[in-house]
């Protein structure tokens, strides 16, 4: 404790920073799928995963780290509109939990189609060349990539809420998740509305894997844990809220990395004693709204 000095703190800050941006992504993709479609998606780890796999595939194939990061979210957006078109949707309407069940069954359907095509040991990823090194920030040097995972997610949250608040087809999902039958009366297809949405929703959390592989070890388990950590961002920020998601993720991300510097044995643990704190003083998180699940 008496070795931690004022410059490793803050980097140890950035690298929360830089964690949460991660965990930002994963949240608002699971944040719009539940505030359109109140579907609890238990298979957002396993297309973080595909995500993973994707980026790397396409990397080695291409040698573009960018056409990977264009194309991988595209093709786990295709997989996640064919699995509400012929999975999820013909359940709607029978409860919160029977797509919830179906979902957490489809994780499982993927983590085995990743092991088939890929291998159990998954594949090795490294960070882009273009990306390498690292940055004076003027209390340390901290990598590069670290820094565009941050301005890679503040780019794709604000896009995201330029596109819901400014546009008309935001506009039409925004009304739809407060009232899908007044929508369907003013004649809008909503089906067709959940349909783009999920695939939104799970083409993100395919682009926070691409984003993602290059800092951890890519396998067909890794969306597991990542699973959990999604769902305390989402909770700890309101369950369908996307600014809640952007500001519970960077918190957990400094939560888990200002713990794994005071107390590395806590670290696991500390981002559920805040969501635990955050429920006690707030059930509905920091920007959801009451009786969201209800």
């Amino acid at each position: 404790m008496t070795d931690i000095t004022l410059n490793l703190f803050m980097l140890q800050l950035v690298t929360g920073v830089a964690l949460g941006a991660v965990y930002a992504l994963l949240a608002i993709g699971l944040s719009l799928i539940f505030g359109m479609l109140t579907v609890v998606n238990f298979a957002h780890g396993a297309f973080f995963m595909m995500g993973a796999f994707l980026g790397v595939y396409f990397l080695s194939l291409t040698g573009s780290f960018v056409l990977g990061l264009m194309i991988a979210p595209l093709v786990v957006g295709a997989i996640g509109l064919l699995a509400e078109r012929f999975l999820v949707r013909p359940l709607y309407g029978r409860g919160i939990d029977y797509p919830l069940l179906l979902t957490f069954g489809l994780s499982y359907v993927l983590i085995d189609v990743a092991r088939v095509l890929f291998g159990i040991e998954g594949l090795p990823s490294s960070t882009p060349a273009a990306l390498r090194g690292a940055v004076n920030l003027g209390f340390g040097h901290f990598p590069l990539y670290r820094l565009f995972l941050i301005g890679a997610t503040a780019v794709v949250s604000v896009g995201l809420w330029l596109f819901l608040e400014k546009t008309r087809y935001g506009l039409i999902i925004r009304a739809g998740s407060r009232d899908s039958e007044i929508v369907r009366v003013l004649g809008v297809d909503i089906a067709k509305v959940w349909f783009l949405v999920f695939g939104l929703g799970t083409a993100i959390a395919g682009l926070s894997g691409v984003l993602a592989a290059p800092t951890r070890a890519v396998n067909p388990e890794m969306g597991i844990p990542v699973l959990a950590e999604s769902f305390v961002v989402t909770v700890v920020g309101g369950m369908g809220s996307l600014p809640g998601a952007v500001v519970a993720g960077l918190l957990v991300g400094v939560v888990f990395s200002l713990t794994s510097l005071f107390a590395p044995e806590f670290a696991e643990l500390s981002i559920f004693v805040l969501m635990a704190l955050v429920l006690l003083i707030r059930p509905q998180g920091f920007f959801g709204k009451a009786g969201a699940l209800g």
